[in-house]
């Protein structure tokens, strides 16, 4: 019976020692989780630093004297921290104009853009009209040419229509994107079309539906649309220096080219280039801080769900 007894016992306890050997890949695999969850935002922290280095320098700059530029040039942090080259760019060129041109010229080709892009994409996606396929490839087809293709035949249309120089130019010239109707044509084919065949059985015009139904389900596309569409007017260069030629109608990276460079101050006071720099920069970085949730979801936006 003793020897029966201590049998059993040996015996049970292999079984009660193997259960924690059952949890060690589980340990390990946790281990291994933990390992490259870490690396990969090392690696995302470490590209996410080079991305805004840039940036930070620049602002940093401007808080610097034009001798801690030029002598200590590799120096991140200034002796002393202080504004005055942000009050001389204000006080050197007419930044706050700059700016307000800026904006105004940016929100209104947004707004165009939005209409107009959500028009085109609705007729291509929901409407039951001939050649549809042939329209978005004509549209593609425009997409994938050079913009600079545009600059001459656009510049003849604006000069005989006598808005050269003038702000609306600008709008009119940039009031159709074809990016934004190849993204919102993605984002309208996701949308369920029993919803918008009820509201036509109701009687419902197609602008109601696309006011009503498909817009309310794209919203966070179309607020992606609106901020990318607005940054990128924002910074536009190009297009408004061949149009524009007064100087109280600049626009703000038109304006800062036209004071640094023109005026015979570019490379003299690195100090009030990288303030009005960041000066420039500063609206859109807040916009999108404010905004970043908003865009994600917009790029990820497959519609309704089902």
């Amino acid at each position: 019976m003793d020897n029966y007894s201590t049998a059993l016992t040996v015996s049970d306890s292999p079984a009660e020692l193997l259960q924690p050997a059952k949890d060690k890949p589980q340990r390990r695999y946790r281990v291994d989780i933990t390992i490259t969850t870490l690396g990969r935002h090392l690696l995302l922290l470490s590209i996410g630093t080079l991305m805004v280095f840039p940036f930070l320098w620049m602002l940093l700059g401007s808080m610097k004297t034009n001798d801690e530029i030029f002598n200590h040039p590799l120096k991140l942090l200034p002796d002393t921290f202080h504004l005055q080259g942000f009050i001389d760019a204000f006080n050197a060129a007419p930044f706050a104009t700059y700016l307000i041109n800026s904006f105004t010229v940016a929100l209104a080709i947004t707004l165009i853009t939005l209409i107009n892009s959500s028009l085109f994409a609705y007729a291509i996606t929901q409407l039951r009209i001939r050649y549809a396929g042939l329209f978005f490839g004509a549209v593609m087809l425009c997409y994938m040419m050079p913009a600079a293709v545009s600059y001459i035949p656009s510049y003849i249309i604006l000069a005989r229509l006598g808005l050269l120089d003038h702000h609306l130019g600008l709008v009119i010239s940039n009031a159709a994107s074809l990016f934004g109707v190849f993204y919102l044509r993605q984002v309208f084919l996701k949308i369920h079309g029993s919803l918008i065949e009820a509201a036509r059985i109701d009687g419902a015009s197609e602008i109601k539906i696309l006011c009503a139904i498909v817009l309310p389900q794209c919203k966070s596309a179309l607020i992606t649309l609106g901020l990318l569409t607005f940054i990128s007017h924002y910074n536009n260069y190009f297009w408004p220096n061949l149009v524009i030629s007064s100087p109280e109608r600049d626009l703000i990276a038109t304006g800062i080219r036209r004071f640094f460079i023109a005026e015979g101050q570019y490379g003299l006071n690195w100090s009030q280039i990288m303030a009005a720099s960041a000066i420039t920069v500063l609206p859109l970085l807040v916009l999108f801080l404010f905004c970043q949730k908003t865009i994600l979801s917009g790029l990820s936006d497959t519609g309704v769900k089902e």
